[in-house]
C-alpha cells in the first residue's frame, strides 16, 4: 500500500536520537488503523524533517517533529495510498469545512460546493500516462494544519479558475486590481497579530527588482517556470534553484524580524507554519511592485 520508491533514501543519514524523536511520535497515533507499520511512519516523518530541516542541527530538527502535524500526515498518506477507512474520516473531519472555506473563497455558496467537489478526485488521485495513480494529499507534509493546507489549494485552485476565464489580462493588471490576492479571500476571520504584518511587509520591501520580479511572475501571477526562463534567457531550473534561495531566504528574514519584535523561537514558528498572506492586512501586490534604489538579486 506504500511503495518503497516514495521513502527517503536519505533518512539513515538522519542522528540517531533525530530518529528516536520520530519514533515517540508513533504512539498515540491512527497508524495501525490505517495499516501504516511503525518503521513507515518513520520514512513518512523522516521524508518531512528531510524536506524543511535537511542539514541543520539536531535541535532544530527535533522542534520540527515535535511540532508536525503527524495524525494528518498520516491521514494524508493513507488517503492517497487508497485507504478507505481513512478516505471516510478525511470526509467525515474535513467535507463541511471545505464547503465553508470555498464558500468563503467564492463567496457563493454554489460556486463554493463546485470549487470543493471539484477537488476531491484530485486529492483522492487521479491516473497518471502510465496508470499510476497521482494524488494531490501527498503534497502535505504535515509542517501546518490540514485545515489550512486545503484551504491554501483551494484558494489556488478559485485563482486558477479565474485566470483560465480571463487569460489575456496582463500581470500588471492583475495587480494594480489586487486580483491575484482579492479573488481568493480567506475565510479566517480572527485579526491577524500586527507583527506578523509589519514582518511579512519589512521582509518583502528588502527585496531586490529580479526578486521581486519572479515572486510575483510565479506565486501572483501563476506563470510556469518554463514561461519565466524564456523570459530572463535563462533554463526553468536556474528559476527554480533561485525562487527556492527567494522564499527561503525569505522565511528566514521573517523569522529574524519576529525575533526582533520579542517573539521567542516556538512563538516564531507557530506564526510560520500557517502563514498565508491573504490572512494579513497587507497588500503583498502593492509590495512587491515598491520601487527601490538598490541593486536587483
Amino acid at each position: 500500500m506504500f511503495p518503497d520508491a516514495s521513502l527517503p533514501a536519505q533518512f539513515p543519514a538522519l542522528r540517531e536520537r533525530v530518529r528516536a524523536a520520530i519514533r515517540t511520535r508513533y504512539g498515540g497515533t491512527e497508524a495501525e488503523r490505517y495499516g501504516i507499520a511503525r518503521d513507515q511512519f518513520e520514512q513518512m516523518v523522516a521524508a518531512a524533517v528531510l524536506k524543511y530541516e535537511s542539514g541543520l542541527e539536531d535541535r532544530d530538527q527535533l522542534t520540527l517533529i515535535a511540532s508536525l502535524h503527524v495524525g494528518e500526515l498520516l491521514l494524508a498518506r493513507a488517503c492517497a495510498a487508497g485507504n478507505e477507512t481513512a478516505w471516510n474520516d478525511f470526509v467525515t473531519r474535513y467535507r463541511s469545512e471545505m464547503y465553508r472555506a470555498a464558500r468563503a473563497i467564492t463567496g457563493d455558496d454554489a460556486t463554493g460546493r463546485e470549487l470543493a467537489d471539484g477537488l476531491y478526485a484530485e486529492l483522492y488521485g487521479l491516473p497518471n500516462r502510465e496508470g499510476r495513480r497521482i494524488a494531490k494529499l501527498d503534497y502535505y507534509m504535515g509542517r501546518g494544519s490540514l485545515h489550512a493546507w486545503l484551504r491554501t489549494v483551494l484558494a489556488q485552485q478559485h485563482i486558477n479558475r479565474f485566470r483560465a476565464h480571463a487569460a489575456d489580462v496582463s500581470l500588471d493588471e492583475q495587480m494594480e486590481a489586487g486580483v491575484a490576492f482579492a479573488a481568493a479571500p480567506a475565510p479566517n476571520t480572527a485579526e491577524p497579530d500586527s507583527r506578523l504584518t509589519e514582518a511579512v511587509r519589512d521582509s518583502l520591501a528588502e527585496l531586490g527588482g529580479e526578486e521581486r520580479f519572479l515572486l510575483a511572475a510565479y506565486y501572483l501571477d501563476g506563470q510556469k517556470l518554463a514561461a519565466i526562463a524564456r523570459q530572463m534567457s535563462v533554463h526553468e531550473s536556474t528559476i527554480s534553484r533561485k525562487l527556492d534561495k527567494i522564499t527561503g531566504a525569505l522565511r528566514k528574514r521573517i523569522r529574524k524580524c519576529l525575533r526582533a519584535k520579542g517573539l521567542d523561537a516556538r512563538q516564531c514558528d507557530e506564526m510560520l507554519h500557517d502563514l498565508d498572506v491573504r490572512d494579513l492586512n497587507l497588500n503583498v501586490a502593492e509590495t512587491l511592485r515598491q520601487e527601490r534604489s538598490i541593486g536587483t538579486f
